[in-house]
């Protein structure tokens, strides 16, 4: 017998909803991971919440055709100011060869080596002597060097040369290394506890191999999430050098999937070039970030950190408005220098036109569906294998419709609400322990075409000349 007042509490009927990431880029490429202080596993993805923590697990070169990944965080961490970036190095620093002792001349007390050189591969002589590491010398990355610094209170300080040995990366990034660490998505959830909602690839995602790997993985990663992949349009001397060769070219390399952003030509800041995927993706992280992480809003018409448009040669492009709207026109991102300086321009999808789907070929809308789908998984797997109850239904419909109901108040949807129709869940199914709950969304298209219509009203004449 318990004599007393006493209190229970029940679990609440309304879930809180557990929103996907938004704007979160997984990259596949090479970095010099034998110049960073705490090195990436070649194959693992690593998350990176700014350009410091880019460096310490990546390394950093300005050779970008070499190593793609520093192009990305160049952009993403120095010009867009996003985090975080999922990156995936494929370069494999343990296939190196071995380069013969030779002596070089000291200079200030230091010896460069180039940025491939493995520091713990150096062997350093001094007079016939052999130098030790951390007692008569120490390496740091400057630039593009691996540099050898003689320490003061070492043997070889004065030295006026060095013997020196080392062993250098030796390993040229394949097609293949490429795709398999596109494959390597499907670990970010398990090891990150992130799903990436962008794929990108720069200076890859041309190949047409390459791209249909992307896409493939945004279609379903870990067979359940949606992304998109951005890629491009080869600009080079093989590839589109003209707008009208870069329509012809999406067609023929097959880049035509709904889960496809395809891009082109190249972005020029300075003396930098980008490959227009990597800013296209940044632009996208920056405008969701702006508005609360939901993707509701199209990257187009917003400003881009470029000066010119390129081919990967360098060779200025220059399109006028009509131009850029033939490629739109095509399923093609570029972008354009016009009213508002230079800014991202298209609003379409992979797919587009051959698709007459809005939620497939608008890249806003599409990113939505994707968004809301990814953030329902999310939030509803905690009721896998529980009792299959009215409550339990009753308690997904709530929370879903609260959910649905709160982004349509903040105007990221027109509308959106959840049902359980009675057709589409036969009798058979509810035994098997298998429920299909219908979703209605409607988010908002971009205003992409404002026509104004003028007409004389002679009116106003009689108004201000006769009154």
């Amino acid at each position: 017998m318990n004599h007393g007042v006493f209190t229970t509490e029940q679990a609440t009927s309304v879930t809180t909803p557990a929103v996907a990431e938004s704007g979160v880029a997984f990259v596949v490429g090479a970095a010099p991971v034998q110049s960073a202080a705490n090195p990436a596993k070649v194959g693992i993805p690593v998350i990176c919440t700014s350009w410091k923590e880019a460096v310490e697990k990546l390394g950093y070169s300005d050779n970008w055709k070499k190593y793609g990944l520093c192009e990305f965080m160049y952009s993403h961490f120095k010009l867009f100011c996003c985090q975080p970036v999922i990156f995936c190095n494929i370069l494999d620093v343990s296939k190196s060869e071995a380069v013969a002792a030779a002596d070089m001349d000291v200079v200030d007390h230091k010896v460069k080596l180039p940025i491939e050189a493995i520091a713990d591969k150096v062997v350093v002589k001094a007079n016939d002597k052999a130098c030790a590491a951390g007692t008569d010398y120490g390496t740091y990355v400057d630039g593009e060097y691996l540099v050898i610094e003689l320490l003061a209170d070492g043997s070889a300080y004065e030295a006026q040369s060095l013997n020196v040995a080392y062993s250098k990366v030796n390993h040229e990034v394949a097609t293949a290394d490429v795709a398999a660490g596109i494959e390597a998505v499907e670990l970010c959830l398990t090891t990150l506890g992130i799903v990436p909602d962008l794929i990108c690839a720069p200076g890859w995602s041309h190949n047409p191999t390459i791209a249909a790997a992307m896409v493939a993985k945004a279609a379903t990663i870990n067979g359940l999430f949606k992304a998109k992949a951005i890629a491009d349009l080869d600009c080079t001397s093989a590839g589109a050098k003209s707008y009208t060769e870069a329509i012809a070219l999406k067609a023929s390399a097959n880049m035509t999937d709904k889960d496809q952003i395809v891009c082109w030509p190249m972005l020029r800041n300075g003396a930098y070039l980008f490959h227009k995927s990597t800013q296209t993706a940044g632009l996208m992280s920056q405008v969701d970030t702006n508005n609360g992480g939901v993707p509701y809003e199209s990257p187009s018409n917003k400003n881009l950190a470029c000066d010119g448009l390129v081919l990967a040669d360098g060779t200025e492009v220059n399109l006028t408005l009509a131009q850029a709207n033939q490629l739109n026109a095509a399923g093609i991102s570029t972008a354009l220098n016009f009213v508002n300086g230079w800014v991202e321009w298209g609003n379409y999808t992979g797919c587009y036109p051959a698709s007459t789907d809005v939620k497939d070929y608008m890249i806003p809308i599409s990113r939505m569906f994707a968004w809301v789908g990814n953030s329902l998984i999310k939030t509803f797997w905690s009721k896998l294998d529980q009792p299959m109850t009215r409550r339990l239904i009753d308690t997904i419909l709530d929370s879903a419709n609260i959910w649905l109901n709160g982004l349509v108040g903040q105007n990221y949807l027109l509308g959106g609400r959840v049902e359980m129709n009675e057709d589409e869940n036969p009798l058979t199914n509810l035994m098997a322990g298998i429920i299909k709950l219908h979703v209605y969304l409607t988010p908002p298209g971009p205003a992409q075409e404002i026509d104004f219509v003028l007409e004389y009203d002679a009116s106003y004449v009689t108004a201000a000349l006769q009154g």
